[in-house]
């Protein structure tokens, strides 16, 4: 927690000279976030930052939006009806070289958590194993990885379809299904079985450990009102500190969010999602603070995208796409 408490202090010092003198000297600014899920752990930094008031010392009004299963976050930014979305870097990268303006504000995930699971009785423990099987992915996106994955070990396959449940997997409908660490396989863990019934291809194992989470603003928005966006950024950080220092506070705002949106709710779940959460957000080796994007994840990215023939440009802008606070 060393580099959060280093961010804390820098947050502090931000919010103080961007942040109107008081409530009264000047209006709100809005800002309306989108997350790129329905309400879960993966997002109890905001629900934080919204309940302890961090926005709103920040002189900030915040409306948290979330998305149906299948909503596609990157069209909700694009027209309009929010002002951030959180997105995994490849898909904003690839949305980005098909002509929506979005800029990187805000780095939290450091590594990737996808992986492919399937059932060990299959045998299918490596990549090119998958050739001709049936994969089940989510409906919204994010195969990226997993298809760059599958590229590089020749693997073809038929990609079916899935909303949120694992059912399909478990009854055997399908041959892997693509999960993440923190969210889809436990949930196949607490429905009964056995870590050592399952094998797991991680992708980060196979040269893409690519980070996901971020934030990100239109272009033409973050020109217009930095400062909004650099608050909104410095407020969420705080909220994600907080989070992860007091969990069961964290998990009771992440508990009402669920029952709010009649989602069905497992707050031992929800607590490995934080945890694992608390883990993807530490930079380790790489010399960034927490909240940042390292340039070779870019680079890495785009390069990946470029190798699957999903990208236009030839040479990557990386301090046009990112916009580290304070720039």
């Amino acid at each position: 927690m060393r580099i959060i408490k280093r961010w804390s202090e820098i947050i502090v010092f931000m919010i103080c000279l961007a942040a109107p003198a008081s409530a009264g000297q000047a209006q709100q600014a809005s800002i309306t976030y989108t997350p790129h899920w329905m309400p879960q752990s993966q997002f109890a930094g905001y629900y934080v930052a919204l309940d302890r008031g961090y926005y709103r010392d920040a002189g900030l009004d915040v409306t948290i939006r979330h998305p149906s299963a299948t909503e596609n976050v990157v069209e909700t930014l694009r027209n309009g009806e929010c002002d951030v979305i959180s997105l995994f870097l490849m898909t904003a990268l690839e949305a980005r070289d098909k002509g929506t303006d979005m800029v990187n504000i805000c780095q939290l995930s450091q590594n990737s958590a996808q992986l492919f699971v399937t059932k060990a009785s299959s045998g299918i423990s490596r990549p090119e194993q998958l050739n001709g099987k049936r994969i089940g992915a989510w409906e919204a996106g994010f195969r990226e990885i997993p298809e760059a994955v599958l590229q590089q070990a020749g693997s073809v396959v038929t990609w079916v379809p899935i909303v949120s449940s694992v059912n399909l997997f478990l009854q055997g409908g399908i041959d892997a299904m693509v999960v993440m660490l923190y969210n889809e396989y436990d949930v196949i863990i607490n429905c009964g079985v056995n870590e050592n019934e399952l094998n797991r291809i991680f992708c980060s194992e196979h040269g893409f450990n690519i980070p996901e989470d971020g934030l990100y603003a239109l272009g033409d928005s973050y020109s217009s009102r930095p400062d909004v966006f650099r608050r909104f950024v410095a407020a969420s950080l705080k909220g994600w500190e907080t989070a992860f220092a007091e969990k069961d506070y964290a998990l009771d705002l992440v508990m009402k969010e669920m029952k709010s949106a009649n989602i069905p709710s497992n707050r031992a779940h929800q607590q490995w999602m934080l945890d694992k959460m608390e883990e993807l957000f530490k930079p380790g080796k790489k010399p960034v603070a927490e909240g940042e994007l390292w340039q070779e994840d870019y680079q890495k990215a785009f390069s990946i995208l470029s190798s699957m023939g999903r990208m236009t440009q030839t040479s990557p802008d990386f301090q046009a796409f990112y916009k580290k606070p304070g720039r």
